[in-house]
C-alpha cells in the first residue's frame, strides 16, 4: 500500500512540474510549483525534481581567474574570482554574483553554475568573499562588497570588464547584498576601508529571494537576522534601518528584475511584494517574478533555473 501511494505522489508531483513547449522567442510560463515544501521535498526525495549540477567544470573556452585578494582587513584577505571567455575581443558588461547563506555560511564558489553559464554567454562573471556574521557584524559584509565592486571598477582594463555595464547578482542574502550596496552603495557606512576610486553604482540588480526590510516584526525576531546584525532591533533600531536596503530606495535606483517563490518560508514573499510596491513607488524600473509553490533557493531545480536565466537574460539584453 505504501508502495502504491509513493507511486501515485511521484506521478502527481511529476504532472506539476510539466510546463508546455514554448517559442524561445517568447515569454515562457513559470513551472508549476507544489501545495507545500513537503511535497516538495517528497519530490526530491523520490528523484522527480531534476536539479541543476553544483560543481560544474569549467569549459576549455574560458579563463578563470581565481582566489584573486581584493582587500585585507584584520588580518583577512578577501578573494574574488573573475571567468571570461578566452577569446573576448573587447571590453564586456560584467556581472558581479554575491552568494547567499543567511550571512553566516556559504562561499563565492556557490554560483559556479552560473558564472559559468553567463560568461560562455559572453559576459565577465565575478564572484567574491565576504566577512561572514561568525567573523564581523553588520556593516562588514556590506563595506567588503562594496569594497569589491570598486576594485572591480578598478581593475576593469585587466579582465575585459566594461566598468559602466556592471549588474549585480543575488540570492537569499547575497540578493540582500546585491540590493543594499545597488541602491546605498554611497552610504559612508558602506564606504571604509576601500581604496580611493571609482564609485560602487551599477547598471542592473538581480534579486533572487532576498529580504529587502530587516525592520519587520518576523525580520527581527529571527536568529539569522540578529547574528548578522550583532545586536537586537531593541538595542540599535537606527542599524537595523540602515541594513534595510527598503531605506535607500530612491527614483535614479537601478532597474531591477526580482524572482521570489510563494512559499519560501526562510524569506517571505511578502518581502518581495512589498519591494515591488516600493519600486513602483519610486518609479524604478522593475520586473517581477513570484513564483506559485517554489520555496528558496527555488533556483536550484533546472527547470527553475532555465526559466530564471531566460528572464535574466532579456532583463540584461534590455539594461546592459
Amino acid at each position: 500500500m505504501r508502495t502504491i501511494f509513493l507511486a501515485l505522489v511521484a506521478g502527481c508531483l511529476a504532472c506539476a512540474c510539466q510546463t508546455a513547449t514554448t517559442d524561445p522567442d517568447r515569454p515562457i510560463q513559470a513551472p508549476r510549483g507544489y501545495l507545500n515544501e513537503t511535497l516538495l521535498n517528497i519530490a526530491y526525495g523520490l528523484g522527480s525534481l531534476d536539479l541543476i549540477e553544483s560543481t560544474p567544470a569549467v569549459p576549455e573556452n574560458l579563463e578563470a581567474f581565481t582566489d584573486i585578494p581584493y582587500k585585507t582587513i584584520d588580518g583577512l584577505a578577501l578573494q574574488l574570482d573573475i571567468y571570461r571567455k578566452n577569446d573576448l575581443q573587447e571590453p564586456a558588461p560584467t556581472l558581479i554574483f554575491v552568494h547567499g547563506g543567511a550571512w553566516k555560511k556559504g562561499k563565492r564558489q556557490d554560483y559556479l553554475p552560473y558564472l559559468i553559464d553567463y560568461a560562455e554567454k559572453g559576459y565577465v562573471t565575478a564572484t567574491l568573499s565576504y566577512r561572514l556574521s561568525g567573523v564581523a557584524t553588520f556593516p562588514a559584509a556590506a563595506q567588503d562588497v562594496n569594497c569589491g565592486i570598486k576594485w572591480i571598477k578598478q581593475h576593469a582594463d585587466a579582465y575585459g570588464i566594461d566598468p559602466d555595464r556592471l549588474a549585480l547578482i543575488g540570492g537569499s542574502a547575497g540578493g540582500h547584498l546585491s540590493l543594499l550596496l545597488g541602491y546605498g552603495g554611497e552610504e559612508p557606512l558602506f564606504n571604509r576601508d576601500c581604496e580611493q576610486g571609482p564609485d560602487s553604482r551599477v547598471k542592473a540588480i538581480v534579486d533572487l529571494y532576498g529580504p529587502v526590510d530587516l525592520t519587520t516584526p518576523y525580520a527581527i525576531s529571527t536568529e539569522q537576522v540578529q547574528r548578522f546584525m550583532g545586536s537586537s532591533y531593541e538595542q540599535d533600531p537606527e542599524m537595523y534601518r540602515l541594513a534595510s536596503p527598503r531605506t535607500f530606495i530612491t527614483a535614479d535606483d537601478p532597474p531591477t528584475l526580482i524572482f521570489q517563490g510563494t512559499i519560501d518560508s526562510l524569506v517571505p514573499v511578502s518581502q518581495s511584494d512589498s519591494l515591488q510596491r516600493w519600486l513602483q513607488q519610486a518609479g524604478v524600473p522593475n520586473e517581477y517574478h513570484r513564483l506559485k509553490g517554489w520555496q528558496h533557493t527555488m533556483d536550484r531545480a533546472r527547470e527553475v533555473n532555465d526559466y530564471c536565466q531566460f528572464y535574466i537574460d532579456r532583463f540584461l539584453e534590455r539594461y546592459l
